[in-house]
């Protein structure tokens, strides 16, 4: 049987990425190196200025395997990747941008402006990402006003014929020839120039525009495009100039605190801010500054589409050049990481580093405070022995007895706990009565505790029911009945009034209405509520997705499964491009073609789902 203590001695002297497990065989950290033998031993070589993490972190290896690569630029490829699949614990753990959305300029004679989440090498260029969806839509939304593109499907393209978007002057109706490919490909490099940060660019072509046609006496198109000059001005005002050179830059500034981290990312495009995002990193096998951003910068960067020129970063990590080559060549152009001394990137990184402190101190810090304070409240308010540590909170969702579901979402010290979260589908009869439901879900909940089933363990210490005196009384007799009554603590939150109603007084408590335990019990209820509401609902789509489904001819109950996995939504069906419908495997390619022909030939399905949308 190989030891650890022989993987060590056997180790290549060879670049490669290493992946240390766990006794569980778990990854639980992975990491690259030059060379693989010097790197993986000196872990295990105990320095003065080792971290505690990474004291615990060897403690906890059982195991080490390793991967060669030719080089040491495909080494920390392959590190970045591996870490994306796996999340180790101790590795840096970020929000992947492909979660967030992205505007996409369609590679195609006559491109669309779409958005997507999904990131595809299919020559279409990709702004972004976005981290406030909001502003994102409020973004295409005046592009479509300023320049009116297309963002009909393919198929609808190819009708020939204007579609009412032309009527009500928000397309130019490229697909009845109404503008010419030249013009229509101008307008699009106008909207490419504005996601660019170039607004004062598109500003100067419109003005060219305005001025040709009051020239020609066309004062009614002189004024439309004095309104677009207008709205790109607001737009500009809003941003703050930092420099009054034309560049690119991302700012990255850090601030460190015993054994949190905040990185905040500044986006300057054009000499403008057009934007900010910030890291909360706690989870890391060192507490270095300089290896913290290293590992930062490999997992925020490789794979990101629209790199700026230049990267500021506080100080110089190990991999600076590699890094930098790496990211060159997946930009297309030079990227350059550097570490400013004085003058003007020196002032923004000084900047963007305040912003990093105060994200800290002032967000997470004194976030963390108010959830303990809520907790201390909620404590003394319900008379608990001690802080309810874990928070289970239920809620039911029906319509008129339909798709009756459940949710149980946990919050732990105050904060959600996704990973928790659970759903149910009532399976014990079927019409609408929340009490059965209620009664049925707890049921199934404290049976699998009683079998010390892992998925839900640990006990609750505190079980919030949404409702009055009567949930609470159901729920009270499933914990009678389970054996849990006494080891957990059980509260019922009217939403009207929100009163707290408890088995032990008769009088329902009430909590001072600006208090942080009143907001804390509000917000789990409202996630509660949230997430039986997001289930319900895709259940119902699911529903409706199927008997749009089964009016297509060649589309049975085992495709009809493929397609609500592949796409999940009718909305999602509806708004894919055919390229997208094509890669739906396992289902032949002249069958995926007729139900996109399908979907995109019924118009009332759009309408269908919108007014659904606006009914919710």
């Amino acid at each position: 049987m190989t030891t650890l203590s022989d993987t060590l001695k056997k180790l290549p002297d060879q670049s490669g990425v290493y992946l240390m497990k766990d006794e569980h065989d778990t990854i639980i950290y992975v990491g690259k190196a030059k060379s693989l033998r010097s790197r993986v031993n000196s872990y295990f070589r105990q320095q003065k200025h080792d971290s505690a993490k990474t004291r615990m972190l060897v403690k906890k290896i059982a195991d080490i395997s390793y991967i060669i690569t030719d080089t040491e630029a495909e080494a920390l490829i392959l590190e970045n990747n591996l870490i994306k699949k796996h999340k180790p614990r101790y590795n840096i753990s970020l929000k992947d941008d492909k979660t967030y959305p992205f505007i996409k300029v369609t590679r195609e004679a006559f491109p669309r402006v779409v958005v997507t989440r999904n990131l595809k090498k299919d020559g279409s260029r990709y702004y972004g990402p976005y981290t406030s969806v909001a502003a994102m839509h409020d973004t295409v939304e005046l592009l479509k006003r300023l320049f009116p593109f297309r963002s009909c499907s393919n198929t609808m393209f190819n009708n020939k014929r204007p579609c009412l978007n032309y009527h009500i002057k928000k397309c130019f109706a490229p697909c009845a020839g109404k503008i010419s490919q030249e013009d229509y490909v101008e307008i699009i490099a106008n909207i490419e120039r504005f996601l660019k940060g170039q607004k004062q660019e598109v500003e100067k072509n419109l003005s060219k525009e305005m001025q040709e046609a009051a020239e020609a006496l066309d004062f009614e198109k002189a004024a439309r495009i004095r309104d677009k000059i207008s709205a790109i001005q607001i737009v500009m005002e809003k941003q703050k100039i930092v420099s009054n050179r034309d560049q690119d830059q991302d700012v990255v500034g850090a601030f460190q605190r015993g054994d949190k981290t905040v990185f905040s990312v500044f986006f300057i495009r054009g000499g403008r801010i057009l934007g900010r995002d910030h890291f909360l990193i706690t989870a890391k096998a060192t507490e270095d500054p300089q290896e913290m951003l290293e590992e930062f910068l490999k997992t925020y960067y490789l794979n990101k589409p629209n790199l700026p020129k230049e990267i500021l970063v506080p100080y110089t990590v190990g991999d600076e050049t590699l890094l930098g080559d790496i990211l060159s060549v997946e930009a297309a152009h030079k990227v350059r990481l550097h570490v400013p001394v004085r003058g003007k990137n020196k002032e923004l990184l000084d900047m963007v580093m305040k912003n990093a402190r105060d994200y800290l101190e002032n967000v997470v810090i004194k976030k963390e405070e108010e959830e303990k304070e809520a907790l201390l409240q909620l404590q003394e308010a319900l008379g608990l022995e001690q802080i309810p540590k874990r928070i289970e909170c239920y809620d039911i969702s029906n319509i008129q007895g339909a798709e009756n579901v459940a949710s149980m979402v946990v919050f732990t010290d105050g904060r959600p706990d996704k990973r928790a979260y659970r759903k149910f589908k009532i399976k014990s009869f079927s019409g609408a009565d929340d009490f059965r439901s209620m009664e049925e879900v707890l049921g199934r909940r404290l049976a699998e505790a009683a079998k010390k089933n892992e998925k839900f363990l640990p006990l609750p210490d505190l079980m919030i029911v949404d409702g009055g005196k009567g949930q609470l009384s159901s729920a009270w007799k499933v914990l009678e009945d389970s054996g849990f009554s006494s080891d957990i603590t059980l509260i019922a939150l009217a939403k009207k009034e929100e009163l707290i109603y408890t088995m032990n007084n008769k009088e329902p408590v009430v909590l001072p209405p600006q208090s942080v335990s009143l907001h804390l019990v509000q917000r789990i209820r409202d996630e509660a509520h949230r997430f039986a509401i997001t289930y319900h609902r895709s259940l119902r789509t699911k529903r409706n997705i199927a008997s749009v489904l089964d009016d297509i001819p060649g589309i049975g109950p085992k495709r009809k499964k493929i397609l609500l996995a592949e796409f999940g939504s009718l909305r999602r069906m509806l708004e894919a491009s055919e390229e997208e419908f094509l890669e739906t495997k396992e289902i032949p390619q002249n069958t995926l073609k007729s139900v996109y022909n399908y979907l995109q030939s019924h118009e009332d399905l759009q309408m269908r789902i919108n007014n659904g949308k606006k009914k919710e």
